[in-house]
């Protein structure tokens, strides 16, 4: 900087105002170069760090979007077996005149078999609800991971209907009519005699309930509604899994 002020000072000691003022544009030029390379050079540095932490992001989401693909895979074929297996035991009390019921029809009538699929959503929620959103630069992925957690929620939410259905009307129903100690093994215990001790089951009665029965109808659709939210929720779940991979690979 002394060097420079030397300069402008002999030029003006000279009275060379031409030579001067062409030097000052010069020397504003160069500063001027100097602040926007420097300024670049910071930039870069930003994006190059923005670009560290969005890989992150990316490479936790897909993780757990993967994740969700096998608990989706598995969901489908547990609601699609769950659903042929009412519509077998609507078809069978539909029946006119039924015959003497065998252990494995009484099983599929008494059958309360259900699971909840438990969904991941912690990365997802972080990234919805931090900083971490405005680190994405994709469009379509910002679009994808807005929206993606009112999907995670209607899933819930029909969980919650069938679980509802199965633990309030279903299983009150059964119980009504059927004694529990009937489906236990008779190998659980010391003795044979536990039957003596229970209220016998009435397989009739059950069947010719309506409760029973508007349990079974409600549990069936239900059923196959979250099917198909199970279908769709995996197609979009892939989908960004899919964007993010691409993004990984970049």
């Amino acid at each position: 900087m002394k060097l420079f002020r030397k300069i402008r000072k002999k030029l003006l000691d000279s009275g060379k105002i031409k030579s001067y003022l062409i030097y000052a544009f010069g020397e504003i030029f160069f500063i001027v170069v100097g602040v926007l390379i420097a300024w670049k050079i910071n930039n870069l540095n930003e994006l190059r760090k923005n670009r560290i932490v969005e890989l992150k992001i990316y490479q936790s989401l897909n993780e757990e979007l993967n994740s969700n693909l096998d608990l989706l895979d598995f969901a489908i074929a547990s609601y699609t077996k769950n659903s042929k297996i009412v519509e077998s035991t609507i078809q069978l009390i539909m029946e006119d005149e039924l015959a003497e019921l065998s252990d494995t029809e009484k099983t599929e009538l008494i059958n309360v078999d259900y699971k909840a699929t438990q969904l991941h959503n912690g990365a997802m929620n972080s990234v919805n609800t931090t900083n971490k959103f405005e680190f994405i630069e994709s469009v379509l992925l910002k679009d994808l991971i807005a929206a993606y957690p009112n999907e995670l929620d209607n899933f819930e939410n029909q969980e919650s209907k069938i679980e509802n259905i199965i633990v309030n009307k279903l299983q009150p129903a059964i119980e009504k009519h059927i004694s529990l100690i009937d489906i236990l093994s008779e190998r659980e215990f010391a003795n044979n005699d536990f039957k003596s001790f229970s209220m016998a089951s009435n397989y009739r009665e059950l069947i010719e309930s309506r409760e029973y029965q508007n349990s079974l109808v409600d549990r069936l659709l239900q059923t196959e509604i979250q099917l198909s939210n199970a279908k769709s929720l995996r197609d979009k779940t892939q989908m960004i899994a899919f964007r993010l991979t691409k993004e990984l690979e970049n």
